[in-house]
Formats: C-alpha cells, structure tokens, sequence
C-alpha cells in the first residue's frame, strides 16, 4: 500500500526554523520512485547537515545505482538541525526522506555513509526520529536494516550496537547483492524474520552482522577476541573492491541542490585508491589497489554531467589526481572542450612532487586563478620521512617558486600536529618553511602581496594503517606546540603578516580517537553523550569537549578503561585490535613493519609507490584477488607485480 508523504504535516513547521529549503526536495535530477512497484526500498543517509550531505560522492553513487535496478527504490535523508528536531518531536513528525517525504521507518534498509566517526551522534538522532529502536537486538521484523558503509565502517566498533550490519570498502556491487538477497528473502515469504535476513547476509562473507560475533574481554581490558556466535558465520569479513571503474560511471545525473552546499561542483573521480604509501593515510590503505578510469570515460563522463546538472565547475577528484598516468590529456582536452564557456576545472589538494605548472594552467584556463593547495603534512623533513612523505624542503620550495613565476599570488599548505615522535622543534619547522616560501615568493615576483596560508588538523591513529598501534598526542602538549608556532609566525615581522594560520585545539581530536579505535564499549559513551544533546559533533560551535569527557567517564566507570586508555596508550604487536576481524586485505605483519620502519626519525625506511616499483608485499592484490589497474604514463613502463 502506498506510504503516505509526511511533507503536510512538516510544511508548517519549516517558517519556525533556519534554511527551510534544504528539507523541502524537488532538486533537479532527484528521483521519485513508484513505492508500490518496488519490491526493496533504500533510504540512504549521510549523518550530517544537508549542505554537507548532498554533495556526497558516495551516497549520488548509490543513489543512481540503486534507482536503476528493476524493481528497487533509493531516497535519502540527512540529519535535521536541533531547531527542526525539537518541532519534529513536538509535532509527531518522523525521520523523511527529501525525495518524496516518506518515513524512513518505513523502508527495508537504512543505509548510513560514515565518512567521519563524528557523525554516530546524528545517526541515533535519526534513528529516534524515525522510531527505529537505538539498539539492534530491539528491533523487530518491521523496522530497517540499519547498515552503515563508508571509511569510518572499517571499525564500526564503536556503534556495533545500533547496526544490524556492515559492508566494508566499495559499495556499488555489494549493495546490488545485499538488495537481491532482500528481494529473495521477502518473496520466499521472510523466512526465519530478521534474524533469518541477517543470517543470509552475513553467510555470504562480504557482509558484517555484529550480533554474530561475541567479544570476549581480558581482566586489563584488552580484547582477548573475537568469535562468531552462529554456524556459518565467517572469522573474518573482507572489504569489496570495484574492478574497471570503466564500467560504473557514475553519477550520470548528478543531484543540483536547492540550498547552498560545500561544493557546488559536478564531481568524477579519475581513479580510486592510493599507493603512495603515506603512513598516517587510512584513505590510502583501505582503498588500495589504484584503480584508474580510462581518459575516454572521464571526458564522457564529464560532458554527460555538466549538461545534466549546468554546474560551472568539474572537480576531478582522487586521493592524488595529479598522479592519474593520462592527466595530461584529460586536462588539457576537457580545457579545450570548454575553452570560451563558463565551465572551469579543479583538482584537489597537490602533491608538492605532482605539481605541474602545465597541468595547472590547463585547469585554469577557463576559470580565474584562485590559491594552490599542497600537503607536506610535516614541518621537518625528519617528519616527512617518519610518515612517508618523501618531499623535501628544496621540493616544496622549486614548486612554489614555479607557482609565483606562473602567476599564483597565493599557496596554502596543509599540514598535521602530533604526529608520533613529533616534537616542538618539528612544529616549529613549519614556521620556517612559510617565511621561507613568503621569501621566495617575493623574491621571483618582486611583489609584496604574496600570501601562504598554513592550515594544521591534529593527528588521529586510524585503523587498518601502520599508525593503529600508536598513542595519541595529549591535547595539551598539541596545544602547547600550536601556542609556540603561533608565536614564532608573530615574531617574524618580515614574513609574519604575509602568513595566515588557520588550527585546531587538541581536544576535538581526542574524541575523534576515541570514536576510531574503540571497541564496542565505547557505544556506552556515544549513547550517554547523544542522551545529554549531543549532536553535530563534526562542527565545532555544537561539539563540547567537556560533555564527552563526562560522558565517557560515566559510561566507562564499571569497565578498566578510560577516554586515555583509549587514545594516548601504546599497543602492542600482539594486542587484539577491535577491528581485526574485518579485513581490508593489509596484512597485519607489513603493517607492524611498516609501524617500526617509522620510528627511526631521520633513518625512517621509505616505501615506494608500488605503480613504479616493486611490489613491496602489503598484501591487498593476492589476498583480494586484485591488481593495480592504471596505463603506462609516458616515458614509464610498468613493473611487473612480484609478490614475495
């Protein structure tokens, strides 16, 4: 039977609230499907504001994907502010999708892409809305699938709790297969209920159903392990890769959202996965092997985007663009294609050793020429050879002289504090290497209004990188070194104004170690903060350090861990790690050699790029049955892969 739109009811309250226009829908290129010709129906979520989540590449991917299977239905939702909340709760009025207003609660699955462990407050918001019980053992027949999905699900841990199940890497096959496993289920009739569904997917392997696996704890409070609970569950759930990404290009039809957004772009990632081998990078392992599009599909892609969506900009996105072996041709084809229109390109952040001052000019041909942005994440090169960043000094320097040169009149560079074995003096590194690229600057150009921007996040351990064993940096002393180089930048009268700098306090990264590494008895803590207003946790004006710390400390009380337990302690090589049991396809040894390779500070071991190298054994290709899928740059043959 049809499913009743819940758009009267919330139509009046949207005057009450800010930026009503980001609940009402009807974007073009959205989708409303027939509710009773669909034999599966998604909501898909991304836990955060709707100017946050629209843009999001994951949840468009899906959302195409989904819609154009037979017989399927995709809608999304985002979290609503706390003043729509309160109405919300005040009026009766459930969790709903945008695309035609229906109650999440009354869809088969709910699937949640974490790009950030920030968001799990949201999640429970959402889930209270919708009335889908918090916790999964509470839910019944008629209530969704809750999955989640994304680069947070690598340790999905700490919500193991409020998820019915978990997939693990890229989603566009796996979500195709949970949908027909579904499908079956429902027409044979639903045997076995919910546990009967959840049984089958966490059968076929590629799924994670927490409820199946028991955690046994030691008396210090480690974890002693992990066991399946039911027969025919596996040990160990792998990740899912695409192969030929020629084959899914999407989004075709890109959603153009009604209220301003983060990025007002249509967006195509060239390739997917990274080998430069950056320790700290969670993004770089987990999505391994390198996987790239064809220079055709891009530029098809590209010109059936821009016509569908009439966005002026083309991100052409990847964790290093730059390093697409046909970028080139791709940038230069794509600024001749719309040489003289309205249509401008833009890459991400650059690798300093990947700048190309043709290649920049090429995606500024069409668009004015706004700052560049390069990581070198560590201020001293002893850093960047214990994170495996192997650009130097002189590096960074010859690539933004050529910028100036060029015409640039502003750099802005990214990069990280409390690294392991960082120390003040690597902090105020980073003070030297902005005078000195406001030197040059001035020097090539003979101009005094030359700008660098130096932005720094703190440093979070992530799972399934060499970093995972790692303690935290206390707040304090992040703090402290951030108060130093603020100082020093300051005290420079001859450069210090030319250099802006853009922190974070230590505290916020604190949680967000506490969310990456803990284990399932961190739910206790995410609960207990969401219970005391907890929300939007990703932005700062609604995140209160305080109020975790509290939380954590009330939730932890009966257990030998606490908030520091979890974040600034030291792991062991033999130490169960929560996520263990999900398997990214690293093997754990090279990432533990990887981890010791690091702590040499300026005799740290580098690892190549396995695309021009050796392999170097980390484990994805044989164990996932992949392979590196890139063309032979110019000048370059490919290596053979070698396994050890």
């Amino acid at each position: 039977m049809p499913i009743e739109s819940v758009f009267p009811r919330l139509e009046e309250l949207l005057p009450r609230v800010q930026k009503p226009v980001q609940y009402v829908g009807g974007e073009l290129n959205s989708i409303v499907g027939d509710w009773d010709a669909a034999e599966v129906r998604w909501a898909l979520m991304y836990p955060d504001a709707y100017e946050v989540g629209v843009p999001n590449q994951g949840v468009q991917i899906l959302y195409e994907v989904l819609n154009e299977r037979e017989g399927v239905l995709a809608e999304r939702t985002y979290a609503v502010w706390p003043d729509l909340e309160k109405l919300m709760r005040e009026h009766g009025v459930p969790q709903f999708t945008v695309d035609a207003h229906r109650p999440v609660g009354a869809f088969d699955v709910l699937g949640i892409s974490f790009a950030s462990e920030m968001g799990y407050t949201n999640m429970l918001t959402a889930l209270d809305l919708a009335g889908v019980p918090l916790r999964a053992a509470d839910r019944g027949d008629d209530h969704p699938i809750v999955l989640a999905g994304g680069h947070s699900a690598f340790n999905p841990e700490p919500i193991a709790d409020f998820l019915d199940a978990v997939v693990l890497g890229d989603g566009e096959e796996i979500a195709l297969a949970v949908t027909e496993v579904i499908r079956e289920w429902k027409r044979e009739g639903r045997p076995g209920g919910r546990d009967g569904l959840l049984l089958r997917l966490a059968e076929t392997g590629g799924v994670y159903v927490p409820r199946f696996y028991d955690v046994d704890y030691l008396p210090d409070g480690r974890i002693a392990r992990y066991a399946p609970n039911r027969p025919g569950v596996p040990w160990t759930v792998q990740k899912h890769t695409v192969m030929d990404l020629d084959k899914w290009p999407y989004p075709k039809r890109p959603i153009v959202p009604l209220a301003e957004s983060v990025h007002e772009r249509y967006s195509v990632e060239i390739f997917r996965g990274c080998t430069r081998g950056c320790r700290f990078c969670q993004a770089g392992m987990i999505t391994r092997p390198v996987r790239e599009r064809s220079k055709d599909t891009v530029t098809a892609m590209v010109e059936q985007g821009v016509a569908a969506s009439g966005f002026q900009e083309v991100g052409l996105l990847s964790l290093s663009s730059a390093d697409h072996t046909e970028i080139g041709a791709i940038a230069k084809g794509l600024a001749d294609r719309y040489e003289g229109t309205n249509t401008g390109l833009s890459l991400p952040s650059t690798r300093v050793d990947a700048f190309n001052i043709d290649l920049a000019n090429e995606l500024t041909r069409n668009g004015r020429r706004s700052g560049l942005t390069f990581a070198p994440e560590g201020g001293s090169e002893r850093m960047r050879r214990v994170i495996n960043k192997m650009v130097t000094e002189a590096d960074l320097i010859r690539t933004v002289t050529a910028a100036y040169e060029a015409g640039w009149r502003q750099v802005k560079l990214y990069f990280m504090c409390g690294l392991p074995t960082e120390t003040d003096d690597d902090v105020l590194a980073i003070a030297d290497l902005a005078t000195e690229v406001i030197r040059t600057g001035r020097q090539v150009t003979g101009r005094s209004d030359i700008r660098c921007t130096v932005s720094i996040g703190g440093f979070v351990p992530k799972p399934q990188t060499p970093f995972q064993w790692a303690g935290q940096t206390p707040a304090d002393v992040i703090d402290s070194r951030l108060r130093k180089l603020r100082d020093a930048l300051r005290a420079d009268r001859r450069y210090g104004k030319s250099v802006g700098l853009r922190y974070h306090e230590g505290r916020p990264s604190i949680i967000e170690g506490l969310l990456s590494r803990g284990d399932r008895r961190v739910g206790a803590v995410v609960e207990e903060v969401w219970r005391a207003g907890g929300r939007f946790d990703g932005w700062s004006e609604h995140f209160s350090y305080d109020q975790w710390a509290e939380c954590a400390a009330k939730a932890l009380a009966g257990h030998p861990v606490d908030l520091d337990w979890y974040t600034v302690r030291d792991r062991d090589e033999d130490e169960v790690l929560p996520w263990d049991h999900l398997d990214a396809g690293l093997d754990r040894s090279w990432l533990w050699q990887d981890w010791q390779d690091a702590l040499h500070g300026e005799e740290s071991v580098e690892v190549d790029d396995c695309r021009w190298n050796p392999c170097y054994d980390c484990g994805v290709c044989p164990s996932m049955g992949t392979e590196i899928q890139i063309g032979p740059p110019p000048g370059k043959k490919l290596l053979p892969l070698s396994v050890v």
